[in-house]
């Protein structure tokens, strides 16, 4: 989907500075064309939630010779370009977060260009770039493995509900049953 420069600014509340972050989010979508800007809740550590833009997809990251796409929200506060966005790894299902010294157990980047923020010199399709670089070193999500199918132990494949039946004497016994159906002789009947 395309997203034009008027689109992004009309979704962006007044409260931002709305020419800068257009024309930002505009690069960055003509360089990584599977993001997609969305106006949408965010909730902060302390439980407080506030509508913001986001920029949510997949960035390509080649590892090891080959090509992921690696889901990645990107968090554009109202006080963006002065402080830098809150960005995150979104693993699907089949994925699981990898920590490292760049990403928090909740899946937060922690990239150096993050930290050291400076809106004169950083933006977001720079952001991006970083991202591919470091992801491309060190992977920020994995596939989760698969179990193996669980081995049952003899007894519980071949556990059957057993029926305790009560002779005319009143002793239990159990009935067995032969592989062909045919019932025991009564010499492989026992007693206890």
């Amino acid at each position: 989907m395309s997203f034009h420069g008027h689109t992004v600014k009309r979704m962006l509340p007044k409260t931002y500075l709305r020419k800068h972050v257009t024309h930002d989010i505009h690069v960055a979508l003509t360089y990584f064309k599977n993001l997609v800007p969305v106006m949408d809740r965010f909730v902060y550590n302390d439980g407080k939630t506030k509508d913001l833009m986001s920029l949510t997809g997949t960035i390509p990251t080649m590892f090891s010779g080959k090509t992921y796409n690696i889901p990645i929200c990107l968090w554009i506060e109202e006080t963006y370009p002065q402080t830098a966005p809150i960005c995150y790894v979104k693993p699907t299902r089949e994925m699981m977060v990898v920590t490292g010294s760049y990403i928090s157990s909740n899946g937060e980047i922690l990239l150096p260009y993050l930290q050291h923020w400076n809106k004169d010199e950083c933006d977001i399709v720079s952001l991006l770039q970083v991202m591919v670089a470091m992801f491309g070193e060190t992977p920020p999500l994995s596939m989760r493995p698969h179990p193996e199918p669980e081995q049952t132990s003899c007894g519980l494949q071949y556990y059957r509900q057993a029926e305790v039946l009560q002779d005319i004497d009143g002793s239990s016994y159990l009935p067995l049953a032969r592989e062909d159906n045919e019932p025991f002789q009564q010499e492989n009947e026992s007693n206890c």
